[in-house]
């Protein structure tokens, strides 16, 4: 770069910029700028004749404004005539504006490219670099198309000097990153390789940053870097600090060269020739060594520099996985670092010993370090360094101690923080399933994760042991002796209170032999949880009661009683009232026999891979990606519930008939049989859940009626029909050439009730009209209860049932009672059937069902908000989405779509459910053209759902 001589320096700049400082409020600055701009706006169109060196005062002042926080309308042009000028410090300016102020889609863009392009073909090396960097900050796809070919020209000539080879290839990375598709290069490929070779360490430096880059997206084109990437290695790795002055960093030869190299070499697998292979097998011996050595300063930038060097020696060793005498010399290492005063190499040794772990070479070794790292997680004050513990500790356990692992892991689960707890619950139940020997330790160990964090034990884990359970005989009485225990502690947590209904309500016979736990015991016990427990868990005993009845008759007088009280066939839920009718019907009037045929023990599951995995492989996080590799690359037969088949004698005698408790599937009508070797019904998955039959109630309201065909998938404007209606009740869902569909709605807390029209456009009659309401996979909440009995959904939605022929010119009503049980994201499915003209005519809708239709608005005073505000501090409590208004920024109609006071609203709404009440608290910022909208509620789920349905609305 040119020396900048003293005659440059610009005293009215420096003027300018000591009197903003000395502005004493910012209404002084204001006044201040404002003089200036009218002053330098006078300038330039005043005087014609201004020279270069007042352009360049002037557009420095505008620049200055500008990073002051104000905008600039003018002076781009005097800024472009600056990139024709011959003298360093007016050009800089230039492309300084330029960088800064003019937007990728200005109009001066080709007047701009001419000047980059002038420069370029200049052969001036400063100037060159110059345009280079103007080219990489602005970026757009308009300069790509211009210089995508021009730049590797460039960046390969012979003549080129360093420092403009060093511009043009990270220009040429800026631009393949925002514009792959352009960036081709073709002839020039292996001449952009050769660089590695490039006497130039700084230019080596760049072109291994865009090699790497290219090399991602297109490996085969650039294998041939391998090669050339292993010798740069070894001569870096082989050479003394002295060697490489210019590029040595405290003691350490380029550092940050053999980074990016040891990085480019994990994008293809380890070479195949014999010589390179071995040459780079020596350079990370060389690497480990040097690890050891005698630190050469005790200044922390040494030891960073070694260090990083080193995490990435490593991480090319893990990701070759073909070398065991280096995966346990990595091991060692890193285990070495475990104990580091230095949290950050904690981290990263914890971190890569996760991935180490799945390798049939080291696993061994790794957990030779299992004692420090239990320490890790019991006296480790960092959080993520906790959990980086918690992770290894799962990826090292296996039958061998897995006892160990589960007890430490329970231990730490009671004061772990609230952010990873989900997560640990999820690993503890699966490495006791997976490891488990001992049938009966499994049921503690899942009975005590219930007891410790029964709020973060999600609805799979305890479906899991249900499962289990079921399926081996073995356990089955021990599982309802020890569930009888765990339900006498005075605190007793509502997931226990469902296994014990169910395991109880199916077993309870196996442990009735005992004073202490008889029949009537086993109900009173049940009973005395059921005040306290939500809709779902007492649906769930109603049902073990009825179990009991055939399980103990002499407990029938005792449960009809309960049966008949009125909170039960009274009740303000209609789904515990139909229970508690028909179960009382059912044993008033059935037989022993039908009794006993309705309500026998559940069959065994079918037998397939746990979803507990499933859903920890879904988790984000590098603790996810550890959990990964490791189920896949360390599989082991005898698993407690997947994979291998039962024998014979383990298997327990399946009975024939029905679940009355909630867990079991039950096939879709019409789904055509599994064959014997793919029994594939997942009893956990999130798919929907067919009903069985319908039900018709009292009032003539169907709760179910599952079409004889299959419907049709949505429509594709389905979504935007259903967005139209987030804000109102009332119009148009949908119409075509032959059906026009209205809808009217209203809503009150939980409850909410639709009449949709169906107006026939044609004057030819539409026979076999059918409609079907139908609840997507996520709606529903649990199984079946009974063949006969409804779903316990998330959304409650009865139908009338509507004539079946409509005439040519006529409209038919039909109602729809909704009752939202708890949250929910996706909306029912309304099917339509009908004939016409002797075709069949097949179409569905999402009925307007959203989430904020339940919500309510209340009252708060300001303090008591903010106090809200601050108590729902969690990160995924929040949602947040900033973006253009879509429709004119109209006061009165923005309260009226989120039912507020105030342009910045400030509210709380209560989403009514006969579960649990969801907060959430909303605040709109309304600026010129955009909108911030926050929410905070108690679930994430429907905070972020929520903010979606909202920012579709303004």
């Amino acid at each position: 770069m040119p020396a900048v001589s003293k005659g440059d320096g610009m005293r009215g700049l420096a003027v300018f910029i000591s009197d903003i400082r000395n502005c004493k409020s910012k209404e002084a600055e204001i006044k201040r700028i404002n003089k200036e701009l009218a002053n330098i706006r006078s300038k330039f169109k005043g005087d014609k004749a201004l020279d270069g060196y007042s352009k360049k005062k002037y557009v420095c002042k505008l620049l200055f404004i500008f990073l002051l926080g104000h905008d600039i309308d003018f002076g781009h042009m005097e800024a472009v005539n600056l990139l024709s000028s011959n003298k360093y410090t007016e050009k800089q300016i230039g492309y300084l504006f330029i960088s800064v102020l003019v937007n990728s889609n200005s109009e001066l863009i080709r007047l701009i490219n001419n000047a980059i392009k002038n420069d370029l073909s200049s052969r001036n090396p400063t100037f060159m670099c110059l345009a280079l960097h103007c080219i990489a900050n602005v970026g757009s796809r308009e300069m790509a198309e211009a210089f995508a070919s021009e730049i590797p020209r460039i960046l390969v000539a012979g003549d080129t000097m360093d420092s403009v080879k060093q511009s043009a290839a990270l220009c040429l990375l800026r631009l393949y990153k925002t514009s792959p598709d352009l960036v081709l290069m073709g002839e020039w490929t292996s001449r952009v390789v050769h660089l590695l070779n490039d006497q130039h360490m700084g230019v080596v430096t760049a072109a291994i940053s865009l090699i790497t880059c290219l090399s991602q997206k297109n490996p085969d084109e650039f294998k041939t870097c391998v090669s050339l990437a292993v010798s740069r290695l070894s001569r870096i790795v082989s050479s003394a600090s002295t060697d490489l002055q210019d590029y040595t960093y405290y003691f350490v030869p380029a550092p940050w060269l053999s980074c990016k190299l040891l990085r480019l070499l994990q994008c293809y697998p380890p070479p195949e020739d014999g010589a390179v292979k071995g040459r780079l097998v020596e350079c990370l011996e060389t690497i480990l060594n040097k690890a050891q050595e005698p630190p050469k300063s005790k200044k922390v930038q040494h030891s960073n520099a070694k260090n990083a060097i080193l995490f990435e020696a490593i991480s090319l060793i893990i990701h070759y996985d073909s070398e065991p005498n280096l995966l346990v010399r990595a091991c060692n290492q890193l285990g070495q670092f475990l104990q580091h005063r230095e949290t950050n190499l904690r981290y990263l040794a914890l971190e890569s010993m996760c991935t180490l772990a799945s390798s049939e070479f080291s696993h061994e070794a790794v957990k030779t370090h299992i004692e420090t790292v239990i320490n890790a997680l019991k006296t480790e004050r960092d959080v993520s360094v906790r959990q980086r513990a918690a992770d290894l500790l799962y990826a090292m356990c296996d039958r061998s101690n897995a006892k160990q692992i589960v007890a430490e892991m329970l231990s730490y689960l009671e004061t772990a923080d609230y952010s990873i707890r989900e997560e640990m619950v999820l690993k503890v139940a699966i490495l006791a399933e997976k490891y488990a020997v001992d049938y009966s330790w499994y049921v503690d160990t899942i009975l005590n994760l219930i007891r410790i964090a029964g709020d973060y034990v999600s609805e799979e884990v305890w479906y899991r042991v249900i499962q289990i359970v079921i399926n081996r005989d073995d356990v089955q009485g021990y599982a309802a002796k020890t569930v009888f225990e765990a339900l006498q502690a005075p605190a007793c947590h509502e997931n226990m209170v469902k296994v014990g209904g169910y395991i109880l309500g199916e077993f309870g016979n196996l442990i009735a032999g005992d004073p202490r736990s008889s029949p009537l015991v086993q109900f009173n016990l049940l009973h005395s949880k059921f005040h306290l427990c939500s809709v779902p868990t007492r649906a769930l005993l109603l049902s073990a009661y009825i179990k009991f009845i055939n399980l103990f008759p002499e407990t029938k007088t005792t449960i009809q009683e309960v049966l008949r009280c009125d909170s039960q066939i009274r009740n303000s839920d209609v789904e515990l009232q139909q229970r508690a009718v028909e179960y009382l019907k059912l044993s008033s009037i059935a037989s022993t026999d039908v009794l006993a045929t309705v309500l026998e023990e559940m069959p065994p599951f079918p037998e397939r891979e746990s979803s507990i995995l499933a859903k920890l492989k879904k988790k984000k996080g590098p603790g996810a990606v550890s959990v990964t590799e490791l189920e896949d690359n360390k599989r082991e037969g005898g698993e407690l519930n997947g994979g291998a088949d039962r024998g014979p004698d383990s298997a327990s005698t399946p009975s024939p008939s029905g679940d009355l408790l909630g867990i079991r599937a039950a096939a879709p009508i019409g789904a055509a049989p599994a064959s014997a070797g793919s029994l594939l019904v997942d009893v956990f998955s999130e798919a929907g859940i067919a009903v069985s039959s319908a039900a018709v109630n009292d009032e003539g309201f169907l709760s179910s009626a599952p079409p004889s065909e299959d419907p049709a998938p949505p429509l594709s404007v389905a979504d935007d029909l259903l967005n139209k209606f987030v804000c109102k009740n009332n119009g148009v869902l949908f119409e075509n050439q032959l059906l026009q569909i209205g809808i009217k709605s209203e809503y009150r807390q939980n409850l909410g009730r639709m009449y949709l029209f169906y107006g026939n456009k044609t004057s030819v009659q539409f026979a076999s009209f059918t409609t079907t309401v139908s609840c997507p996979g996520e709606l529903v909440y649990s199984i079946m209860f009974l063949k006969f009995l409804n779903c316990c959904v998330q959304l409650n939605v009865q139908t009338k049932p509507v004539e079946p022929l409509v005439e040519g010119g006529a409209q038919i009503q039909q109602v729809l009672n909704i009752e939202c049980l708890t949250d929910f994201i996706d909306a029912p499915l309304l099917n339509i059937k009908f004939r016409y003209g002797g075709g069949l005519q097949n179409l569905t809708l999402k009925l307007p069902v959203t989430i904020n239709k339940f919500f309510q608005p209340t009252e708060m005073a300001s303090q008591d908000f903010f106090q809200r505000w601050k108590q729902l501090s969690q990160p995924q409590q929040e949602a947040q989405k900033i973006f253009k208004a879509n429709h004119s920024m109209d006061t009165e109609v923005l309260k009226a779509k989120v039912r507020l006071p105030s342009p910045i609203c400030k509210p709380r709404h209560i989403l009514h459910s006969p579960c649990i009440p969801v907060g959430c608290i909303v605040c709109v910022c309304v600026c010129p053209q955009m909108y911030r909208l926050t929410l905070r509620c108690s679930k994430d789920l429907v905070s972020q759902r929520l903010c979606d349905l909202l920012a579709e609305q303004f």
